[in-house]
């Protein structure tokens, strides 16, 4: 195993990818550094001697500026460097794009579910949603009954751990024996399902709908507009107060938006117009149970892998996850357009100090601009707030060696590989078009793997360096660590490994096309990631306004 990395010719820091002693002699590319202090794994160190205010350089662009003189061999962190990018601008020079090859899955297919338009999901959900945050209680109310009695709630270990708590407490057993007591590894199934076909009835319940602006409703209406005509979806059931400010009217229009001919089940019911609450109650769950009842007939058919739309995320990132696990998502990513498919890249707070590269890789110059656009108007929002995008490294992202937004956003940028950028969208626009979509959402990996699902994207790729169980309520997400010991340590929460490219026993480009082949599973239904085992069902609007 190499014990350092420089990840770009151009790069004057250095990659500790294990723990280094100071005094340690490395020989870094047929130069020999000797370290002054102690560089942790994921850090890291000098390639050369810096005088105070240079720009530094990692993955070939600038990524900060120095705060004081740095040494040679000298630990860099935020003690020492700031977050500082180059300039950009629109589009400055065409797209050249050798595609990888993608022979090997030419002939194959999918199993998804064929939709009356567009693309085939990769699997099938009915969903309650609420217009406003007023009837979260009956959606509360509906999914108690509807989840238990159609067979979709599992019991997790801990609702019987606090069964024999409550039991020791009845017993009046000594505490020593309560000390004695642990949670049961033992999985509890849900009982088979009512409707095998249906993947679950999920309710995606939001604290939005009204007390915003209007521009809020409008949003949340789109947003979604969006799960309601997403691919993984069979129909949908509405609950609505009636006077708040997401109307009706304004989820229909957005609708007809996206899709003028959508033909699938959506009952929409409003209590202000019913005759009491129990009457609403009980049509709207009569409703979705013939409802789920007819998605059930549905079955898995042979679908086309340029069907797929696939965000790309990171959350809970390190100092390896623009070496391991995003390179490798980023390689299915190019694999994935290759073959006539749709890879998403969003988080724009996590695009800063690549901006001129992805201008550069869009296919017009009005799609650069509208992306330089919206990354202007983003950060300049940030600033009026008092904050920036270089606010966006989380300490723990900080503990682990992303010490500056720019040096995050680099590494965080290779998830979306090297292909040209076709379409650039702003929140909550859906994407219709194949190859490589900038999607505008905030940094957050709730934030954005809800609106990426809402954008239509029908399975996520999410590489996780910390460990995060993050999921979607209706889009299959994969985890992907940058280490093999997070895959260890928090097995129950990652599906794919990417730790052997840090070890050096696999490359990035056979891990790349290894997370392809447990995508097209996964889209088939033959492997259920963990953030579905476990009922990962995140699901969080962007209120418009500085969310990094």
């Amino acid at each position: 195993m190499l014990s350092t990395l420089r990840i770009h010719p151009a790069d004057d820091l250095i990659v500790a990818l294990r723990p280094l002693k100071a005094g340690d002699h490395i020989q870094v590319d047929g130069t020999a550094h000797q370290l002054r202090e102690d560089i942790g794994a994921k850090h890291k160190f000098a390639g050369r001697d810096f005088s105070e205010g240079e720009q530094v350089t990692m993955y070939g662009v600038t990524v900060g500026r120095t705060l004081a003189a740095i040494s040679a061999g000298s630990l860099v962190h935020t003690h020492n460097l700031r977050h500082a990018t180059d300039a950009f601008g629109g589009k400055q020079q065409e797209v050249k794009w050798t595609a990888p090859d993608a022979s090997k899955w030419r002939t194959q297919s999918f199993a998804g579910f064929k939709r009356p338009q567009g693309r085939a999901g990769t699997a099938n959900y009915w969903i309650v949603i609420p217009l406003v945050f007023c009837e979260n209680r009956n959606l509360a109310f509906m999914r108690e009954a509807l989840q238990v009695e159609l067979g979709y709630r599992k019991t997790g270990p801990y609702q019987s751990f606090a069964r024999r708590l409550a039991d020791w407490r009845k017993r009046g057993a000594p505490h020593a024996e309560l000390d004695a007591l642990l949670v049961e590894d033992v999985a509890r199934e849900a009982p088979s399902p009512l409707f095998p076909n249906v993947h679950g009835v999920k309710f995606l319940e939001h604290g939005l709908g009204c007390g915003g602006t209007r521009q809020d409703s409008d949003a949340l209406c789109g947003l979604l507009a969006g799960y309601i005509n997403h691919p993984n979806v069979a129909g949908a059931t509405v609950l609505s107060l009636g006077c708040q400010h997401a109307q009706v009217s304004i989820l229909e229009r957005e609708l007809a938006k996206r899709n003028p001919q959508c033909s699938k089940p959506l009952h929409i019911f409003e209590q202000q117009k019913s005759a009491s609450e129990r009457d609403m109650m009980s049509r709207a769950i009569k409703s979705t149970f013939l409802g789920m009842a007819e998605a059930n007939e549905l079955r898995r058919e042979p679908s086309p892998i340029s069907d797929l739309i696939v965000g790309v995320e990171c959350g809970g990132s390190d100092g390896f996850s623009g070496i391991s696990a995003n390179p490798v998502i980023g390689h299915t990513a190019d694999l994935l357009v290759a073959l006539g498919g749709t890879p998403a890249l969003s988080e724009f707070p996590e695009l800063c100090g690549i901006e001129q590269e992805l201008s550069n890789r869009c296919v017009t110059a009005a799609l650069a601009d509208r992306f330089v656009s919206l990354m202007r108007a983003y950060e300049s929002a940030a600033e009026a707030c008092g904050s920036g995008f270089d606010a966006n490294p989380s300490p723990g992202n900080i503990r682990d060696g992303l010490i500056t937004d720019a040096i995050k956003s680099a590494g965080a940028a290779k998830k979306g590989g090297t292909s040209p950028v076709t379409d650039v969208l702003d929140y909550p626009e859906p994407i219709t078009k194949p190859g490589l979509a900038l999607v505008c959402t905030p940094g957050n990996d709730v934030e954005s793997t809800t609106a990426l699902a809402g954008a239509g994207c029908t399975l996520m790729l999410f590489s996780t360096g910390l460990g995060t169980p993050t999921g979607n309520p209706i889009c299959p997400t994969l985890k992907i660590s940058t280490n093999s010991e997070l895959a260890r340590r928090m097995a129950d929460v990652i599906d794919f490994d990417a730790g052997p490219v840090i070890t050096g026993d696999k490359t990035v480009d056979q891990l790349g096309e290894e997370l392809l082949d447990l995508s097209l599973a996964t889209a088939s239904g033959q492997y259920v990631p963990k953030a579905v085992a476990l009922g990962q069902d995140d699901f969080l609007p962007w209120k418009r306004g500085v969310s990094l």
